[in-house]
């Protein structure tokens, strides 16, 4: 197996096998022991999210034999959720996972490491990422934090929020404080809400209290755990900001640096399967969950016309505006959207003519 220099931001289109880590570890003598701290921006009741952390943990302890073993921490035990990247950069934790877009006030350029409004599905995400460029774009970006990142997870395309009243036009989003992070709360505020960034723990609370009108999460599964549907009965869909937001694992780039080769590589083999299992979780649980919550009274609504192209129009706009002003930005949007455009003409012929068959045609 070559050795890949991670922190020069190398391509990684093909991830380590578990079968073959096993078997670099089993040739690589005398193990040290290692203790790591992983901060997550996720809460336990949040089983797939924060799951993933532990699945990365048990994993590469089985792969170094006990000697690299990573305790974590749930989002607030060790760092609030929302601080997950700079805890990692400055050492508090060595690893961490978290979203990119909950950092967008560093740099807007960090959403393309989870989602950006109208961008690209879970698929197309990983293909951008492992094959298409994306992983050595956003680590040199992460470089300039002292963090080094790799996926660690996707939900799929997520659904468009709970909303207390219904939203039949452009006209009934002003004014409208909604729990919504990243670029989609931008083009929100645009669209004349007034988005606000919380963690998952808090936004029962603040529905509760009326502090929100609206809130977005992920999905059916998660969001029923939350119980967004005892207090807001809508639930829209798409969510047209999250087409296939993906969660990273971030390494503090000093930790890595003193890792063992044959460590770097369990650990990189087991953000890979945990990127994998996240999304296949998600599509097994999400259509049961949509059922339960229908049986309970909540109503279905797909977002206006108005609203959907509103929100492209501006979002596009807004890419165009942030490229012309940030070096960082434009250096990752002018590739990514080269690659978004080739891909979605792909997916129209096959995947999108084939679902839309399978889904619509009775």
């Amino acid at each position: 197996m070559q050795r890949r220099d991670f922190l020069a931001g190398a391509g990684a289109a093909a991830m380590l096998p578990l079968a073959a880590a096993q078997a670099a570890l089993a040739e690589s003598g005398p193990r040290p022991a290692i203790r790591w701290r992983l901060a997550s921006s996720f809460p336990k009741s949040l089983d797939i999210l924060y799951s993933a952390a532990e699945m990365l943990s048990k994993r590469v302890a089985a792969l170094t034999g006990g000697q690299f073993q990573i305790r974590v921490f749930a989002g607030g035990e060790l760092v609030p959720g929302l601080q997950v990247l700079d805890a990692v950069g400055n050492g508090t934790a060595e690893c961490g996972h978290s979203a990119g877009y909950y950092y967008v006030g560093k740099n807007l350029a960090l959403a393309f490491d989870c989602a950006v409004p109208f961008g690209l599905t879970a698929r197309q995400q990983n293909a951008w990422m492992y094959a298409g460029g994306g992983l050595s774009a956003l680590r040199a970006l992460y470089a300039k934090y002292n963090v080094l990142q790799f996926p660690g997870g996707n939900t799929g395309t997520q659904m468009g929020g709970w909303f207390r009243k219904e939203i039949k036009s452009l006209a009934d989003l002003r004014g409208l404080k909604m729990r919504i992070p990243g670029l989609g709360g931008q083009i929100m505020a645009k669209l004349g809400a007034v988005p606000q960034t919380l963690p998952g723990g808090e936004i029962y609370p603040a529905l509760e209290r009326g502090a929100l009108d609206a809130a977005e999460w992920v999905g059916p599964y998660d969001d029923e755990k939350l119980g967004f549907h005892k207090i807001a009965r809508h639930y829209y869909y798409p969510g047209w900001w999250e087409g296939g937001p993906q969660l990273s694992f971030y390494v503090n780039q000093d930790s890595w640096k003193t890792l063992p080769e044959q460590y770097r590589q369990a650990f990189e083999a087991a953000t890979f399967e945990a990127n994998q299992l996240m999304l296949a979780q998600y599509d097994a649980r999400n259509p049961p969950a949509l059922l339960r919550l229908v049986g309970q009274g909540v109503k279905l609504h797909p977002y206006p016309k108005d609203v959907m192209l509103a929100a492209r129009r501006a979002t596009f706009a807004m890419y165009e505006q942030e490229a012309k002003i940030n070096p960082d930005f434009a250096a990752i949007y002018r590739s990514w959207k080269q690659f978004r455009d080739t891909e979605f003409q792909w997916f129209k012929v096959a995947e999108a003519a084939y679902s839309n068959f399978n889904y619509y045609v009775k």
